[in-house]
């Protein structure tokens, strides 16, 4: 640790947090750490647990301080991917430790140090406003949203729902810059589709291929066909389109054998000229097409995986805009890049804007964020707050 480095309430908060070693779905009292820190603030609590038959149980966080509306909600998760191979760390990556300024662990960027910041910052405001001002400030922290995703904020959404608890506007504390705090807001998400692609055919000897039906080529032709697709170009918020294949296998060892069928996979990453129904339509007639040119058989399951949806500019956006100018003196650029979140859950019941740390680190060796950034977010994030409350006080 730094000689003489002064432990501020978020680095504090954000170093316990790094010590539980919650990889999806264990919690290792990460939760427990998070819910005695907002408990302190007066925020009741709900500890949340779900799962599914085949699943883990999954420990989830709802914490609400006030009871009126708005309701500014905080979203995000405790839980971390695995650290990989812990002899490459230069650190113990579950001791949180400070170097030059940074601090080293699983989930620093990804995202505990975020938590860390909502819930300091909302602390921070609560006490310079009393508890009488008007509205709610509000935590959804899930300990699934790096893996499956089943039994976390969609099934806390629904419990909320069931129990009347109402959010009006959140931030998800994702890692969203790409190079410097400040450089990314994300405003909305493509969505996301999977196709499981089996070609069947007839086994047999390659010496007589007239006896057998090789789907090898079959396959290869409808890779090509999707392959080539132009989805669309783009839209205003939005990047093009794209399908991409992930895995083509056979598993057949033999060299003198014509396989019996033959699998493709690929993801579908979309904007909203499309929907989840429209794309399944696009990509079964291509495949209906090649199917017939090549008289084929074939099966596709598909997995809806997440619509595309965007916050439109406006109030909302501009008020975490104006956060951040104040304390960083740069405007964000308001994007739709990068991969999912469990604001694709949040978008159906709030406008949802995501601002968190710097992403380059995120899920790699010696994940990392910088004290100072971590410090700033704090300041933005409270700041946020006071200018939310102030326009609907």
């Amino acid at each position: 640790m730094d000689k003489n480095l002064q432990i501020s309430d978020v680095i504090a908060l954000t170093q316990a947090l790094l010590r539980c070693p919650s990889v999806t779905p264990e919690d290792a009292g990460a939760l427990d750490v998070l819910q005695e820190n907002l408990e302190e603030t007066g925020f009741v609590c709900h500890r949340l647990t779900f799962s599914d038959e085949g699943t883990a149980d999954v420990g989830n966080l709802y914490a609400r301080f006030g009871t009126a509306g708005p309701n500014f909600c905080f979203a995000g998760h405790t839980d971390v991917v695995p650290v990989g191979d812990t002899d490459a760390w230069s650190v113990d990556p579950f001791n949180a430790t400070i170097k030059d300024g940074v601090i080293i662990g699983r989930g620093a960027a990804d995202m505990k140090a975020a938590v860390a910041a909502f819930a300091t910052a909302a602390k921070r405001f609560i006490k310079e406003s009393g508890d009488d001002f008007a509205g709610s400030i509000s935590l959804l922290i899930t300990g699934d949203e790096e893996g499956p995703a089943i039994n976390g904020t969609r099934k806390v959404l629904d419990w909320m729902v069931k129990n009347g608890e109402k959010i009006d506007h959140c931030i998800v504390g994702e890692p969203t810059n790409p190079q410097e705090l400040g450089d990314m807001v994300k405003i909305g998400r493509r969505g996301s589709f999977t196709g499981y692609l089996d070609v069947i055919g007839t086994e047999g000897h390659v010496a007589y291929p007239h006896l057998a039906d090789n789907p090898v080529p079959h396959l290869a032709a409808m890779v090509t066909a999707l392959d080539e697709l132009v989805l669309d170009n783009g839209t205003e918020h939005f990047q093009p389109s794209n399908l991409e294949f992930t895995t083509v296998d056979v598993g057949n060892p033999a060299t003198n054998v014509i396989p019996k069928s033959a699998r493709a996979t690929f993801n579908i990453r979309f904007n909203t000229h499309h929907s989840l129904d429209s794309l399944e339509q696009t990509v079964i007639e291509v495949l209906d097409r090649i199917a017939k040119e090549c008289g084929c058989q074939y099966e596709l399951d598909i997995r809806k995986n997440s619509s595309p949806f965007l916050t439109p500019e406006g109030e909302f956006s501009a008020l975490i805009v104006g956060a951040i100018e104040k304390r960083l003196g740069r405007k964000p650029e308001l994007s739709t890049t990068g991969g999912t979140s469990d604001a694709r859950f949040i978008k159906d019941h709030c406008p949802v804007a995501e601002f968190g740390l710097i992403s380059q680190t995120m899920h790699k060796i010696d994940e990392r964020a910088n004290v100072s950034d971590i410090e700033a977010l704090t300041d933005i994030y409270a700041d946020i707050l006071k200018s939310y409350f102030a326009k609907d006080g």
